[in-house]
């Protein structure tokens, strides 16, 4: 029989500052493959996300200095919205509980632990984690300019494409990873009007986007699809990255997708003397020589390769 592929170890980061749960956690988790990290503080866990991310994070709630709560909400504000939280402590009263979820945690599990239940619930939340994040890189790929935020307008993941947009014309927004103001107070009453065709964020002086509301993703997040002023953020990528005007970023798109001169010219209602016009400039700003360097490159802009 051929040997079992290498099977991926999950990394799970531990933050308590109780030595007992620790050597009684990290001897569990060691004992199921998995790669266990230790925070002994909400401090030294956002430092050691800067350099690691981890699939699932075990949190305490009461712990000196920055508590599990307000560490909970730091790290679902950057780039690890996405790694699901599970709180461990001996407060259960229901507003503790509240407080964890409303923090950003997927759930709460009282001490004394019970080990076959928080593994059993660490299962869980990373298989909806693992097949959210599949998801999503699927999006990635296909080369969606998707983005998700909650009520408030923070922003809960992006594909790459969309952040690369965002930050083009709302370069402020995509670094604090919330929406422009003007547009949370959009988003705010797009419950009472799901029909309305969108939101534009505009540079001053440059680029605008619209803000497409695509629909509601359960409780507290909201899908939306980011639109270039052309009508096509395929376009505003390739202007912004090589810097081209929009009519040869135009022909660009369609040389990366195999049109030829005359069918480019019939496609934006110009002669294929100008469309070859155009496409002299785009090589020159590419540096290439040929169009199938120029649709190689323009692809991977887009990433579609």
């Amino acid at each position: 029989m051929p040997p079992d592929p290498v099977r991926r170890r999950d990394t799970i980061l531990v933050v308590d500052d109780s030595p007992q749960t620790l050597r009684l956690l990290t001897d569990a988790l060691d004992a199921t493959g998995a790669m266990v990290l230790v925070a002994l503080g909400g401090e030294e866990a956002l430092e050691l996300v800067r350099q690691i991310t981890p699939d699932v994070i075990l949190m305490d709630a009461v712990m000196p200095g920055i508590d599990g709560f307000e560490t909970c909400r730091r790290l679902k504000a950057g780039p690890l919205a996405h790694v699901p939280v599970i709180f461990m402590t001996g407060l259960s009263e229901t507003e503790h509980i509240i407080a964890g979820l409303e923090a950003g945690g997927v759930d709460y599990v009282t001490k004394p632990l019970v080990l076959d239940t928080l593994m059993a619930r660490i299962r869980v939340h990373l298989a909806n984690a693992r097949a959210a994040q599949s998801a999503r890189a699927a999006l990635d790929t296909a080369g969606r300019h998707l983005l998700a935020t909650d009520g408030e307008g923070r922003i809960r993941w992006s594909t790459p494409q969309a952040a690369h947009l965002l930050g083009v014309v709302a370069p402020d927004a995509a670094e604090r990873t919330i929406l422009p103001p003007t547009a949370i107070a959009w988003l705010k009453n797009i419950d009472t009007r799901p029909d309305e065709a969108g939101f534009e964020i505009a540079a001053p002086g440059g680029p605008s986007l619209t803000l497409s509301f695509v629909g509601r993703v359960g409780g507290d997040e909201y899908l939306f699809r980011l639109i270039g002023e052309d009508g096509d953020a395929r376009i505003l990528l390739l202007k912004e990255r090589f810097q081209m005007t929009n009519r040869e970023a135009e022909v660009l798109h369609w040389i990366a997708h195999g049109k030829s001169n005359r069918d480019i010219a019939d496609i934006l209602g110009l002669s294929p003397r100008t469309v070859n016009k155009h496409l002299e400039q785009v090589y020159a700003k590419l540096g290439v020589e040929n169009r199938s360097s120029a649709a190689v490159l323009a692809l991977r802009a887009l990433g579609e390769t």
